[in-house]
């Protein structure tokens, strides 16, 4: 993924934030590791009528360890348990929307150079980001497979082009503002008796 932090700023800078929360998910602490990958999950989901938004989520989990199975662990890891967590989201009024900002080999090689030089990026850098760029076929390929086995007809995968990021909030605001449309939202109705 690409982007990921600037385009939820930009997502979310029209949304009454008192419904709203942000939950980033990093590489799971000793007490997330006591228990299964969803657990912290769980956690976070958005209480009735709110809205989570996940920088990173259990996805990320299972394509380290697709890609590094010597990372595993404690960790059980299966497409099969994903997909029913995401029907039981659905079938409890959760709306799953799932998005993969995909940014091109050569514009992640672009941009490298840019946060080392320019100060004001440094944060957005980590060796690391190296490091895995070592495994960009095997990630592919990984990729690939979650979307094959993931993208269901309740909670579907949205791969957006991410080189352009006027392009990447266009097509990501265009989808949340067709999912709102869809719910029908009211305003609730005062009874005759609080008149």
């Amino acid at each position: 993924m690409a982007r990921k932090d600037s385009t939820i700023k930009h997502i979310i800078s029209g949304i009454n934030l008192q419904g709203c929360q942000l939950f980033s998910f990093k590489a799971p602490s000793e007490e997330e590791l006591d228990h299964d990958y969803l657990w912290r999950i769980m956690k976070a989901l958005p209480e009735r009528g709110g809205i989570a938004i996940f920088n990173r989520s259990y996805y990320e989990e299972l394509l380290v360890v697709c890609v590094h199975p010597e990372v595993l662990g404690k960790q059980q890891l299966h497409f099969e348990e994903i997909n029913k967590f995401e029907k039981y989201l659905v079938n409890n009024g959760i709306i799953v929307l799932k998005f993969f900002l995909n940014v091109s080999k050569k514009e992640q090689k672009k941009r490298f150079p840019d946060r080392i030089e320019s100060p004001e990026k440094h944060w957005k850098f980590s060796a690391t980001d190296v490091r895995e760029r070592g495994f960009w076929d095997d990630y592919m390929t990984t990729y690939e497979e979650v979307f094959n086995h993931t993208s269901t007809e309740c909670s579907p995968w949205y791969i957006i082009p991410a080189d352009r990021k006027w392009f990447t909030r266009l097509v990501l605001s265009e989808i949340f503002c067709t999912k709102l449309k869809e719910l029908n939202l009211q305003y609730p109705r005062i009874s005759e008796y609080h008149r």
